[in-house]
C-alpha cells in the first residue's frame, strides 16, 4: 500500500510520529511536507496529498493539522477525494468501510499519539464495503461532475 502524508505546523509533530510508524510496518510512504513547525498555509498540503490519489501515485491520504478540520476542506475540494476527519476509532472503521474515504484527516491538538496510531492502523486496514454503500458514493459523484441528484 502506497500512503501519501502531509501536515502543517500543527500537525508536523504527530506527523512524524505516524511516518515512522507506517515506515516500519513496511508501508512505501510519500511525505508532502511541511517539514519543520514553522508557520504555513495549510491548504497546500491537502491538496497534495489529495492530488497524489487522484493521480493514482497513493492508495490511501492521511492529513494532520491542529484539529483535522481545514486539512479535511481542503482536500475535500479535490474531485474524488473523501477526506473523513476522524477522533475516535470506530468513525475511522465506518469512514472506509460505508464511505470509502481515502484520506484519513487527523487532529494533532485534539488527539494524542497513541491514539492517532489506533486510528491510523484502523483506517488503512478497513475494506470497503460497496453494495448499498456504493450506491451512496456515487450520488455523490454525480453531483462532483455537476449533474443533479
Amino acid at each position: 500500500m502506497r500512503v501519501a502524508l502531509g501536515s502543517d505546523h500543527g500537525g508536523y509533530e504527530l506527523k512524524k510520529v505516524i511516518l515512522k510508524h507506517l515506515e516500519a510496518q513496511g508501508l512505501k510512504v510519500e511525505d508532502f511536507g511541511t517539514y519543520t513547525s514553522d508557520s504555513v498555509d495549510y491548504p497546500k498540503y491537502g491538496f497534495s496529498v489529495g492530488n497524489a490519489i487522484i493521480k493514482g501515485e497513493a492508495d490511501l491520504g492521511i492529513v494532520i493539522c491542529g484539529t483535522g478540520q481545514g486539512m479535511s476542506m481542503a482536500a475535500n475540494k479535490i474531485p474524488g477525494i473523501r477526506a473523513a476527519v476522524c477522533s475516535e476509532t470506530f468513525s475511522a472503521r465506518m469512514a472506509r468501510a460505508h464511505n470509502n474515504a481515502n484520506v484519513l484527516s487527523l487532529g494533532a491538538r485534539v488527539i494524542g499519539a497513541g491514539l492517532a496510531l489506533d486510528i491510523v492502523d484502523i483506517f488503512l486496514n478497513t475494506e470497503f464495503l460497496g453494495g448499498r454503500h456504493a450506491v451512496r458514493l456515487n450520488l455523490i459523484s454525480d453531483i462532483e461532475r455537476g449533474e443533479t441528484v
